[in-house]
C-alpha cells in the first residue's frame, strides 16, 4: 500500500516535534511547509517546502495536484490568515484537516496583565506617560509602535527588524528561545523595563518572560488570540500522531 501523503503547515516547535515523530515511518509520506519568514530555520527531519501557496486557491490546487491525504495546520497561533486559508483550501479540495495548536497561557496569582485584542490596542494600552517597553512580539509587526515614539523600546526577535523602528529610543536583541527565567529577570532589571508587550502564544519556550515579570511586579500587555478557524484541534505532537493514525487508518479509508 502506498504511503499516505501528509502536508504539515509548520514553523512552530510542535510542527518540528511532529515532523520528528513522522520521519522514517513507512506509513506516511510527509512534507513540512514553511512560510520562509525565518532567515535561517533549524534543520528538520522531513522534506521541506518553503514559501507561500498563493492564498486558499493556490493551496487547494496544491492539495489536489499532489494528492495530499491529510493537511495539518501547525502554524503559529497568531497566523490567523494562514489558518483561514488552510480551512478554506481543505474544504475546496475535500482534504481532511486538523490543527496542532498549543494552549494559550493563563493568568496566575501575582500577574499584572492588561488583556488587549490586537497590537493596535496594545499601543494604546501603553498610555501617554513615557515608559520603557520590552517588545517580545517578533519583528514583523514591531513597526506598529512607531505610533508612540515617546516610549523607549527594547525589541527582541529572531531576525532583524528591517527597517528599524523610527522612534528615537529603540534597542534590539536577536535571540531565539527557549529562555531562562533568571536570565529574563536580569534582562528586565538591567534595562529598567516598565512593561512587557507580548502575544499569548502559549508553550514553554518563551514563558520565562511572563514568570520574570510576575516576580518583578511588572505589567504585561497581553495580546490575546483571535478565535481560530473552526477545525478540530489537538494540543501536542503526540496527540497529533494519534489523530493521524486514526484519520488515515485502513478502516477509515474504506469507510468501515
Amino acid at each position: 500500500m502506498a504511503a499516505h501523503r501528509i502536508l504539515i503547515l509548520g514553523g512552530t516547535t510542535e510542527a518540528r516535534q511532529l515532523a520528528g515523530l513522522l520521519a522514517g515511518d513507512p506509513r506516511y509520506d510527509a512534507t513540512l511547509s514553511l512560510a520562509g519568514r525565518t532567515a535561517e530555520p533549524k534543520a528538520l527531519p522531513l522534506p521541506v517546502r518553503s514559501g507561500g501557496f498563493g492564498g486558499a486557491d493556490g493551496l487547494a490546487d496544491y492539495l489536489t495536484r499532489e494528492n495530499i491525504d491529510l493537511l495539518v495546520d501547525a502554524t503559529h497561533p497568531f497566523a490567523v490568515r494562514i489558518s483561514a486559508n488552510a480551512a478554506e483550501a481543505a474544504a475546496r479540495a475535500g482534504t481532511p484537516l486538523f490543527a496542532l495548536r498549543r494552549p494559550g497561557w493563563e493568568e496566575r496569582a501575582g500577574d499584572h496583565w492588561t488583556r488587549v485584542p490586537d497590537l493596535e490596542a496594545a499601543v494604546d494600552a501603553l498610555g501617554v506617560i513615557p515608559r520603557r517597553v520590552f517588545l517580545a512580539i517578533g519583528r514583523q509587526e514591531a513597526h506598529v509602535f512607531n505610533r508612540t515614539p515617546h516610549h523607549a523600546y527594547l525589541v527582541r526577535s529572531v531576525d532583524p527588524v528591517d527597517p528599524p523602528l523610527t522612534v528615537p529610543d529603540a534597542q534590539y536583541i536577536l535571540s531565539i528561545g527557549p529562555f531562562d527565567e533568571a536570565d529574563e529577570r536580569a534582562l528586565l532589571t538591567d534595562k529598567n523595563i516598565d512593561v512587557v508587550v507580548t502575544k499569548n502564544s502559549g508553550g514553554e519556550a518563551t514563558y520565562a518572560k511572563i514568570a520574570a515579570a510576575r516576580a518583578l511586579g511588572i505589567e504585561v500587555v497581553m495580546v490575546e488570540r483571535r478565535h481560530p478557524a473552526a477545525v478540530p484541534a489537538v494540543a501536542t505532537a503526540e496527540e497529533a500522531l494519534d489523530r493521524i493514525a486514526h484519520l488515515l487508518s485502513p478502516a477509515i479509508k474504506r469507510g468501515v
